[in-house]
């Protein structure tokens, strides 16, 4: 295909910026507590034990906050693609015990673009971090 390079810098900008602003935002603006709050349901109980969920939330924000960050640079790209990835899993589990599964508006998107970024090969992405600095893992 041709532009695959361009292709995978174009989703790779993207998805580090939206997981970055994910991130950013659970930390810095609504903040670690609130997002907890929102699994105060006594109708629905959390999937994780009360005193584990919020340094779950927190170790989820800073995974996406940070893996957003390299993923942008292409730096480290198949470890920050790995921890993305099992950060979708934490999510879709956590989450489907609040709201129904189907309802993946913004769960979705994310999901492609990191499947995307997986099926597109590592070779195709020529402008990055990891080829400059010659990381080869």
């Amino acid at each position: 295909m041709e532009n695959l390079d361009i292709i995978s810098l174009l989703l790779r900008l993207v998805t580090g910026m939206l997981f970055f602003f994910q991130g950013y935002d659970k930390i810095f603006k609504v903040k670690i507590d609130n997002v907890a709050r929102t699994f105060d349901d006594p109708m629905n109980p959390p999937v994780w034990p009360k005193p584990l969920l919020k340094p779950m939330i927190m170790l989820s924000s800073f995974a996406e906050m940070f893996g957003g960050i390299f993923l942008f640079l292409g730096l480290f790209k198949f470890v920050t693609l790995s921890i993305l990835s099992f950060d979708l899993l934490f999510v879709v589990f956590t989450f489907s015990s609040i709201k129904a599964m189907w309802d993946m508006q913004y769960f979705f998107p994310r999901f492609l673009f990191i499947l995307f970024i997986w099926a597109i090969p590592f070779s195709a992405d020529i402008y990055n971090l990891d080829k400059i600095l010659g990381i080869n893992f």
